[in-house]
């Protein structure tokens, strides 16, 4: 079994540059499909997941091909794609592949797509996708295995009410509002630097969206849509925040380079809070720890609040601080399954509802564990790499979904790390 190898207690120095949003590539990608055109990415992460969402349009009909070798430049023609030909079992492996569904209604009229997988945190429903579908015009049918869409005489424009902030919800209502007819309002909508990424990929082909990175978005649909020479994602937010994370967890000081400093706002000021000197520039945060860090309080919430997605990665930080942090999870109902793994390693954890209380401990043990999760797994990175002795993580897969180089990176800044049998699966363009 494919697994990561740490020998802890190293301090991390250096500098780590980060990939492309894998939460912006995957809808970016799957949006490729309303253009009709071809488009060239730039910034795409190889991470498994967007590797996984190439192969899924190109067995739709879609020309795909990578332009460089580290297969982070991908030329996209979705000319020939054809609706509802998305393969099952492999949009079964992917939450994006939930996309779909809005892009081929958006282009089409109608889509058949199967329910998307991902990591389980418990249920991640739908409704507010098919509400936003409804609608727009579309007669929706799903059950627990499939959605069809379909609205033969076109989607018309309309204000669609979010009843709770969705991410997805808003990316997917969105993409299918480009070519309707007339005025779509998207109230309550979410906020997050991925969705302003989709609109603007959606603009640059020629998409008329404003008020992404608001509550409130406006989509004045436009007849079709036209390609793009070159389009670039932003950094991952999530990536960045890991690698913060671990340099706080660990001690040492490291520069984290190709990013957005305002998409860190939420994580630097916890990280300060706690004691940690973060010092920004125009497109790099520098972390620096000299001393064992002071325990928090956070609570995660929709962009700006403190994301979901770094939740695991600051419970591990927490077992390295003075006192006792609360983490209070309000989005996913099963985050905390990374819990039992940590206390394998000697984590004092305690949970209570939604919310952990995670006492700092003197260090912890080397142990084997497991990666239930994308997130959890770097959160075991994280406290294998504070550790004394050795840790061994298995079901690494998980970690492979959205982190690139993550095991190289972090022995380029002198961890002492080794993948046995890990590798990112290589997009086959046979």
């Amino acid at each position: 079994m494919d697994r990561i190898v740490i020998n802890g207690g190293k301090r991390l120095n250096g500098t780590v540059s980060i990939s492309g949003m894998k939460n912006a590539a995957l809808p970016i990608v799957f949006s490729s499909i309303v253009t009709g055109a071809e488009c060239i990415i730039e910034n795409i992460p190889p991470v498994n997941d967007v590797l996984m969402a190439l192969e899924i349009i190109r067995e739709m009909g879609a020309e795909v091909e990578f332009t460089d070798i580290f297969q982070t430049t991908v030329r996209i023609n979705s000319a020939n794609i054809k609706p509802c030909s998305a393969p099952d079992d492999m949009v079964a492996k992917i939450r994006g592949s939930i996309y779909l569904a809005g892009a081929e209604l958006g282009r089409f009229g109608h889509s058949s797509v199967a329910l998307p997988g991902g990591c389980n945190f418990g249920k991640r429903p739908i409704d507010q996708h098919e509400k936003a579908f409804r609608t727009l015009g579309a007669d929706v049918v799903s059950d627990d295995k499939r959605i069809t869409c379909s609205a033969p005489e076109g989607l018309r424009g309309a204000t669609v009410y979010f009843d709770i902030v969705s991410v997805g919800a808003t990316i997917n209502a969105m993409i299918a509002a480009v070519r309707a007819e007339g005025v779509t309002v998207l109230e309550g909508a979410a906020r997050e630097p991925h969705i302003v990424d989709v609109a603007n990929f959606l603009n640059t082909c020629g998409a008329n969206i404003s008020g992404a990175g608001t509550d409130t978005i406006k989509i004045r649909g436009v007849r079709e849509l036209h390609g793009c020479d070159c389009y670039t994602i932003i950094p991952d937010m999530i990536e960045a925040g890991t690698y913060m994370a671990a340099v706080a967890a660990t001690g040492g000081c490291v520069r984290v380079e190709n990013i957005i400093p305002k998409h860190m706002d939420i994580i630097s000021s916890k990280l300060s809070e706690m004691g940690a000197f973060i010092e920004e520039d125009d497109d790099a945060i520098t972390v620096t720890v000299n001393k064992r860090l002071r325990a928090v309080n956070i609570k995660t919430a929709p962009y700006p609040g403190f994301p979901t997605d770094m939740h695991p990665q600051f419970s591990a930080l927490f077992t390295t601080c003075d006192g006792v942090s609360e983490m209070n999870e309000t989005v996913f109902e099963q985050r905390f399954r990374y819990v039992d793994e940590l206390r394998k390693m000697g984590a004092v954890i305690n949970i209570n509802g939604k919310t952990a209380r995670i006492a700092g401990v003197n260090r912890l043990s080397g142990a084997t564990v497991k990666a239930v999760d994308l997130r959890a797994g770097a959160a075991m990175i994280i406290a294998g790499l504070a550790a004394e002795g050795e840790t061994v993580i298995t079901d690494v897969e998980s970690i492979q979904r959205g982190y690139a180089n993550i095991v190289n990176n972090f022995r380029a800044l002198g961890a002492d790390i080794e993948d046995i049998g890990y590798a990112v699966h290589i997009f086959n363009e046979d």
